[in-house]
């Protein structure tokens, strides 16, 4: 019975994911489809299967689209008020007519910021700055979403918190996570560059090949001679002294945004008790500051996602001020809240799928030994546990697209219960570790049930599933890369 249940999860997955693939099903309709497919067939009764896979499970990610719908609103003020229009001409002006540079730039200070930034609140708000800076020197809606989500990936390589669960569960020291999770980060930027390329030369523009070679081979030469100069040149009292001057550099830092905002303000009100912009036809410079204003307060004041997001939207709301502009202000959250829609109910559907997968967190009367679907499932992952480098590269890697579609290897799904299966069988943690880490990109850049990407592909309006199709053939071999490296270090 147990193997014929296993068969019927394994054919509903394979099968709903492929007609989601194909697009022959809309994800909307195929992911409560197979959620709820998946929980009955694994054993999970109906009254179960409505009450926590559908009840519960559609409540599952309040918290990511209730800080979609409130970024929504900050974009949608942004628009109706024209200082996004104004933001991506100024933009255009100081960025010159290079996209390709651009696109580095942009790449760069994505990663940058998400080696220490996470979640959704932080992505949308990042993401307003960038995207139509991006856009407005002719990167093409598909290129700049996958900029975003490379850029997205590559820093979370290197953010020190999405190390936790290897440290804790796996007993692993930041020594032994460093240098694989540097490899990653090193071929994950590479592989960044050449799809920024490949994009371009897509989109029609026209590029000078030996120089992007040039600057290519600069960039990664420095970052590499940076990163051994850090980690394997420098004594442990130059290191003291470097992180001692760069945090201080920070505090100072801190508290000059600190003040400016507050200045911000002031101005602001200001020229609206003044009815300074009832004169002015263009923008003033101070709206510009609008999108930035809850990244800073997110990034280095720890202040809530939501909160952020309202204090930019009352900024917005002041540094525009002109008569009738509440108006405006309210159709703003009612509109911003519209438009983020789509992305909200897909939602739904991927909160149902994780219920369904890993159930509702709580242990219940009718399963005292667990959730029936991890269950099933597990017996049959412990039978893949690799015994060579050699088969650990050729399994994981066919296996990789498992990381889609909250699959077995994805780490948002049963990515992390998989791990321990792994580790209780006697798979080396760092192997498992460089596992999660080499598949996780196919999960980060190309998985349609994210909830980045399905906010990015509604933000510039491209199909979720066109960007598996467009980011797969680069992830996948970013995963056979990772794995092959750490089959060489962990095996």
């Amino acid at each position: 019975m147990e193997i014929f249940q296993t068969i019927l999860l394994i054919s509903v997955f394979i099968v709903m994911a492929l007609l989601m693939f194909l697009r022959v099903i809309p994800a909307l309709i195929a992911l409560p489809l197979m959620a709820i497919l998946i929980s009955l067939f694994g054993g999970v009764n109906y009254h179960d299967t409505i009450q926590y896979v559908i009840g519960e499970g559609s409540l599952k990610l309040f918290t990511a689209y209730t800080i979609a719908m409130f970024g929504s609103m900050l974009s949608v003020i942004l628009q109706k008020t024209g200082v996004a229009e104004s933001f991506i001409k100024r933009g255009a002006e100081l960025a010159g007519d290079n996209p390709w540079i651009i696109g580095i730039i942009m790449l760069g200070l994505i990663t940058m910021l998400f080696t220490t930034l996470g979640g959704l609140g932080a992505i949308i708000m990042v993401a307003t700055i960038v995207l139509p800076i991006m856009a407005s020197v002719g990167l093409g809606p598909m290129t700049t979403v996958g900029i975003f989500l490379l850029g997205l990936s590559i820093g979370g390589t290197l953010n020190v918190g999405n190390w936790a669960v290897y440290i804790d569960v796996m007993g692993l020291s930041v020594a032994e996570i460093r240098p694989f999770a540097l490899v990653m980060f090193s071929i994950s930027f590479i592989a960044a560059i050449i799809y920024l390329t490949i994009q371009l030369y897509r989109d029609g523009q026209d590029l000078n090949l030996k120089k992007i070679s040039f600057i290519s081979s600069s960039i990664i030469i420095f970052a590499a001679a940076l990163f051994i100069i850090y980690f394997y040149v420098l004594s442990d009292n130059l290191k003291f002294y470097v992180d001692d001057t760069l945090s201080l550099i920070g505090t100072v830092i801190k508290y000059l945004i600190a003040v400016s905002i507050i200045t911000l303000f002031i101005i602001s009100i200001s020229r609206a008790f003044q009815n300074k912009n009832e004169i002015d036809s263009e923008v003033h410079w101070t709206s510009y500051f609008s999108p930035l204003i809850p990244l800073f307060l997110i990034l280095l004041f720890d202040i809530h996602f939501i909160a952020a997001f309202i204090i930019g939207l009352l900024y917005a709301f002041i540094s525009t001020y002109k008569k009738g502009r509440l108006n405006l202000f309210i159709q703003s959250i009612f509109e911003g809240g519209g438009v983020v829609m789509p992305a909200v109910v897909l939602m739904f559907g991927i909160g149902m799928l994780l219920v369904a997968i890993m159930g509702p967190g709580v242990q219940l009367e009718n399963y005292p030994n667990g959730w029936p679907v991890i269950n099933l499932l597990k017996p049959l992952l412990t039978e893949i546990v690799p015994q060579s480098g050699f088969t650990y590269v050729l399994i994981f890697t066919a296996l990789a697209p498992l990381a889609l579609y909250r699959g077995p290897l994805n780490v948002w799904g049963m990515g992390y219960g998989l791990a321990a299966v792994f580790l209780a069988s006697g798979l080396n943690p760092g192997a498992v570790m460089g596992l999660l880490l080499a598949v996780g990109q196919i999960q980060g850049i190309s998985d349609p049930t994210n909830t980045h990407n399905v906010w990015l592909a509604n933000e510039m309006r491209v199909d979720v599933q066109k960007v598996l199709w467009n980011t797969i053939p680069y992830t996948w071999v970013l995963a056979f890369l990772g794995l092959v490296f750490a089959a060489l270090m962990f095996m």
